[in-house]
């Protein structure tokens, strides 16, 4: 058995890939386009590894989809949890559970997917802004 993918449905395509790509740093590594059934699914990886990767699925017709939490969370490791978090907040995207320890944080997606952020190996000391900062919303 081996671990393909997580599929995260998505409601604005052009807003997910610029949140997913552009600001969290995953890359686009297959795109299929299915007419047929009005979808398109795209493929992203962190670069350099395609072993774990997240589809989006776009549905062409419009739908309503609620309780991203209920989803769970996707997870990433990171070689520097503030420098990613600092990127991610200069990008604009809210740190909902700041990494106080030095080790755990998440953010949210523009539909509501809570994406959890580990520090690689062991957890950074603790450091200023990020120990005293509160949570935001849900995580």
């Amino acid at each position: 058995m081996k671990y393909l993918h997580t599929m995260v449905r998505v409601t604005d395509l052009d807003e997910s890939l610029d949140f997913y790509c552009n600001k969290f740093g995953l890359v686009e590594v297959k795109r299929k386009e299915v007419p047929a059934g009005r979808f398109t699914l795209i493929f992203l990886a962190a670069p350099g590894d395609e072993s774990a990767q997240v589809e989006l699925t776009f549905n062409w017709d419009p739908e309503e989809y609620d309780g991203g939490r209920n989803f769970g969370h996707l997870a990433y490791a990171v070689d520097d949890i503030y420098a990613s978090c600092q990127r991610l907040m200069d990008a604009g995207v809210t740190i909902n559970r700041p990494p106080r320890d030095g080790y755990m944080a998440f953010i949210r997606s523009p539909d509501g997917i809570s994406i959890e952020l580990l520090q690689q190996g062991e957890p950074l000391p603790p450091a200023e802004p990020w120990a005293s900062m509160e949570n935001s919303g849900q995580w």
